[in-house]
């Protein structure tokens, strides 16, 4: 399979962009050898080969539950411009 000058094109403005004449020359060329190398791995038999979900024979490593001391909320709403109530009073930037 290999693309003509005017699937180039096609492509080209699907994809709302615009080319010179030497680029869209370059693009297909370019493309078409994408195409050669992808029907050459599609000629690959794989049919032995296990499907890979990930490299690693990873399972779970969960860790124990643990408290861990966090920052005082006293200190945090000393940083904030404003509070109320114990939260940080942020501005409305959703309309009712």
């Amino acid at each position: 399979m290999s693309l003509t000058k005017e699937e180039v094109l096609k492509i080209a403005k699907l994809s709302k962009l615009s080319f010179e004449e030497e680029e869209i020359e370059k693009f297909q060329v370019e493309l078409n050898d994408i195409l050669k190398y992808i029907d050459m791995l599609n000629e690959v038999d794989t049919s032995e080969v296990q499907p890979l979900v990930h490299i690693n024979d990873v399972v779970n490593n969960f860790r124990e539950k643990e408290e861990k001391s966090s920052i005082e909320i006293e200190k945090v709403l000393l940083n904030a411009p404003e509070s109320a109530e114990n939260a940080i009073v942020v501005p409305k930037v959703v309309g009712e």
